[in-house]
Formats: structure tokens, C-alpha cells, sequence
């Protein structure tokens, strides 16, 4: 049971449906706020509808892969959803349906943020800061996945981009961005707790472990093994034990999980609006196409890992069952059949496709409840020794950090240092989280990506084009980014 109580709520034109199996309706508010703010209610209700959007990152998510060398786009065709294939072979354009989507729907996040932020002054109550907080981590989660897609953006802090603010505000330097969300992400984790009552809110380890990663992009080693090692020392995480059992239903929000996204199997999608699923699209879109079998269930094949991310894992590696599922193995072992799609590898991304026994009020490939771990105590372990070692500070604190992660994977403890160690953390990166979103930005962040991605130009795939239609009607104000 996901303890978010999310309501169906109006603000402004945002019908901000709910995260959670319980509801109840909420009246409309005028955008003035003149009868709105008056009461901590109206500021918790005003919040879990910034709290929505974050279902709609599961599209950051399949394309963070894509766009790597992990997965294939996949799908039915080559002409399935071709926004996708165009970003898996790098020949996406201005024009790309999924690229807009992901434009419109973060800032739809940062719209919802700020709407909280231009009124934070109107009314007091005891714990506001703690809203303020949960805030100010959902505008930089929006913002940081902005900037990393999009690079400079249209930018306002504490108040909303309205209409006809398009034509007069430019795109802001991502670096001014990146310190506005270290802003953001400092304040959230000095006001809220490592434990909150209601599980799935911000906590003070998410703010930590969100701002470790944004320094980490910024190769800010100092400050990102300062405040990664703060959380690993003081806050209440660890690593799961069993491996095996962290991408399951019945173990979502475990001790692992510094950050997680709540989804929930409530009707509301279909495939004219993907945003208005409380579920995790990313699961149906992940599946066994055609698919009659034990444990499984269907869905489209997209997002196919590929035999050389399978190649990665080291002989006895754990972590391989439990990430990569070999479906030429296991229809042989249990008399499944299925169909094979586009570009089919043989693989599937096991971590996340629907499994039977999920609950699925509706179209069981757009409302699956499968949570979403967005940062994972080993993601902070990893990227303190990344920190740690990059930043010439101590290679030794690194390996006990790696080392945890390889010991838990059953592998054996890695010896070096420099460069070798270096690369050992991109390699255990990239086995631990595949299937995850995080390896094209990896991949960008530390200047690897045109060695390993086929069809990859510096200089232009590092950052993704700014929707063609979005120039326009801003009145062609916005220069393009560059190479498109």
C-alpha cells in the first residue's frame, strides 16, 4: 500500500491525479490564490499535485538507456513510436514526439513547484518548512532532469512561467540552473528527516543523495563525496541484503531505496495522454511481446538489453539473473512462448517488466503499481568512490565504497587505484544499474559516450534538441542547440 494520500485536485489548469490506492475529490481553486494557500491543507494539497508528474519520468528513464549502448529500442517495428527508435540510433531531430514529451511534462513539474514557491509567504503553520522542503527537491528533480536532457532552459525561480512569459524569457546558462538546484537541494536536506511518517515523501537522504549526483555532473568531487559520505555515515540506509528480491512489488521502499518514485495501478491512462497513468508505463513498454507463461506477463519489447551489456557482467556476478532476462533460457526451461519483436536480442530488462499477480485496474501495460527506485544506496555508494577517486581525495575510502557493492554481488573485492580504479567504478556502475536510466548520462558526464555509443557526435548528443514547436511559439527567441 503506497502511504502518499494523493487526491484528485485542480490547480490552475493541472488536474493533478492521485499517487496512491486512496483518493477523494478536492474543490477547484481560482489561479489567483485568493482562496487558496489559507491553510497547511491547501499547501499539502498544492504539493501532492507538484509530487504527480514525477510518474511521467519513466519516459527519462526507457530513453536514459536507449540512448546508450545498454539497450535497444525494440518495439513491434521500425516504425514503432519512431521518436524512440530515432534516439536509439542517433538521427533524433527538433521533431521527436518523446523529446517534447519529456520538455512538457518536467516543466509542467517545475510549473507545480513554483506555483508553492510564489505563495510560500501567504500563510504560516508549524512544519511548513518541511513542505517547503519536499518543494524544493521536486523544482530541482525537474529541473536537473531539464538540464540534463536540454542543457540551457527558460528559467524562473519562485514563480511560474505563465502565458506569454515564453516571448520575453531566454534560455538561462545551465550552470546558473545547476546552482539553483544545489539551492534547492542544500535547503530541502536541512529541513526535512532521513524518516517521515508517510513513506514515499522526500526525505533529507534523497535531497543528499540528489545533490551528490549534481555535483558529481559538475565534476565538483570535494562537495559530492561530502555530502554522498554524509548520508552513507548518518543516514539510515544499506545495502539490500538479497539482491534478487529489490525490483519486486512486495519489497518496494526497502532499506535500499534512498529515493523512489510511487506508482500505483489506478485507470486514468491511455495512449492519447501516457501522462495521466498513476502507473509505471515503462513496465508494459519493457515487456515480452506476446507472452504465455509462468511469472511474466506481456508488453511491447521495447528497451532490449544487448548482448554486449550482458557481456559486461564478470563470470558469477549475482546481479545478472536478477537484471537480464535470457528469454531463449527460460521458455526452453518452462515452456513459455512469445514473440519475438524489432531488433529482438533475447534479452529483456527483468528489473522492470510486469510480472503476474500485479494489480491492474485497467490496461495492465499502462497502470502497472512496480515503483520506480530513482536513487539506490548502492547508486551513493558508487558515486562516492567516484567522488572520491576522480577528485584525488582518497582511493582508499573508494574501494571500501566499491567494494561493497562487489561483495554483495557475490564478486570479489577489487585492488588498484588511479585510472584502473577509475574505470572499475564506470564498469560496476554500469552492471549495478543497468536497466535503470543512468548509463547515456554516464556515459556523457565523463566524456565516454562517442567512444561507446554507435552514431554519437561530440559536440552534439550530448545534450538533445529543443522541441522545434516549442521555438515557435516562443517567437523563435531561442537559439537551437547545437548540430540540429
Amino acid at each position: 500500500m503506497k502511504t502518499i494520500h494523493l487526491k484528485y485536485f485542480f490547480i490552475m489548469i493541472f488536474l493533478a491525479m492521485a499517487c496512491s490506492d486512496d483518493f477523494v475529490d478536492v474543490d477547484s481553486q481560482d489561479e489567483n490564490s485568493e482562496d487558496f494557500f489559507n491553510s497547511e491543507e491547501d499547501y499539502q494539497n498544492a504539493l501532492i499535485a507538484a509530487y504527480d508528474p514525477l510518474h511521467s519520468t519513466y519516459l527519462n528513464v526507457m530513453l536514459g538507456e536507449i540512448a546508450s549502448d545498454n539497450t535497444l529500442a525494440g518495439g513491434e517495428s521500425a516504425i514503432d513510436a519512431p521518436g524512440i527508435q530515432e534516439i536509439d540510433d542517433m538521427i533524433h531531430t527538433p521533431v521527436n514526439q518523446q523529446l517534447r514529451d519529456i520538455w512538457n511534462w518536467m516543466f509542467g513539474g517545475v510549473n507545480r513547484a513554483n506555483f508553492i514557491m510564489e505563495f510560500q509567504e501567504k500563510t504560516d503553520f508549524p512544519g511548513k518548512e518541511g513542505v517547503i522542503g519536499q518543494t524544493r527537491f521536486l523544482r530541482a528533480y525537474y529541473n536537473f532532469e531539464l538540464v540534463k536532457w536540454f542543457g540551457d532552459i527558460p528559467f524562473k525561480n519562485n514563480s511560474r512561467i505563465q502565458f506569454g512569459d515564453q516571448f520575453e524569457l531566454p534560455r538561462t546558462p545551465k550552470e546558473e540552473v545547476l546552482a539553483a538546484i544545489e539551492e534547492d537541494l542544500i535547503y530541502a536536506a536541512s529541513n526535512l528527516p532521513y524518516v517521515q511518517a508517510e513513506v514515499g515523501r522526500i526525505t533529507k537522504g534523497a535531497a543528499q543523495g540528489l545533490l551528490g549526483k549534481v555535483y558529481l555532473y559538475q565534476d565538483k568531487f570535494s562537495e559530492a563525496a561530502d555530502v554522498l559520505e554524509d548520508l552513507i555515515n548518518s543516514g539510515p540506509h544499506d545495502l539490500l541484503e538479497d539482491y534478487s528480491t529489490m525490483f519486486e512489488n512486495d519489497n518496494e521502499n526497502n532499506i535500499e531505496s534512498v529515493f523512489e518514485i510511487q506508482y500505483t495501478d489506478l485507470e486514468g491512462a491511455s495512449f492519447d495522454c501516457l501522462q495521466c497513468s498513476e502507473g509505471n508505463v515503462a513496465v508494459g513498454f519493457n515487456g515480452i511481446r506476446n507472452y504465455t507463461g509462468p511469472v511474466f506477463e506481456s508488453g511491447f519489447s521495447f528497451n532490449v538489453p544487448t548482448q554486449e551489456v550482458v557481456d559486461a557482467f564478470e563470470a558469477g556476478d549475482l546481479r545478472l539473473d536478477t537484471a537480464i532476462l535470457d528469454i531463449e533460457v527460460w521458455a526452453a526451461e518452462t515452456g513459455a512462448t512469445y514473440v519475438e519483436g524489432f531488433e529482438h536480442t533475447g534479452y529483456f530488462n527483468r528489473k522492470y517488466i510486469a510480472r503476474q499477480g500485479d494489480l491492474n485496474t485497467g490496461d495492465a501495460n499502462l497502470t502497472n503499481p512496480n515503483n520506480y527506485r530513482a536513487i539506490r544506496f548502492a547508486d551513493v555508494l558508487l558515486m562516492a568512490a567516484e567522488a572520491l577517486n576522480r577528485g584525488g581525495i582518497d582511493d582508499g575510502r573508494a574501494l571500501v565504497y566499491l567494494n561493497r557493492v562487489r561483495s554483495r554481488a557475490g564478486l570479489p573485492d577489487f585492488s588498484g587505484s588511479g585510472v584502473t580504479l577509475t574505470n572499475a567504478i564506470y564498469q560496476e556502475r554500469r552492471v549495478e544499474l543497468v536497466g535503470e536510466g543512468h548509463h547515456f548520462f554516464d556515459l556523457v558526464r565523463t566524456g565516454r559516450a562517442s567512444a561507446e555509443i554507435d552514431g554519437f557526435q561530440t559536440g552534439k548528443h550530448e545534450i538533445f534538441p529543443i522541441p522545434s514547436i516549442e521555438i515557435q511559439l516562443a517567437g523563435n527567441q531561442w537559439e537551437q542547440n547545437p548540430g540540429y
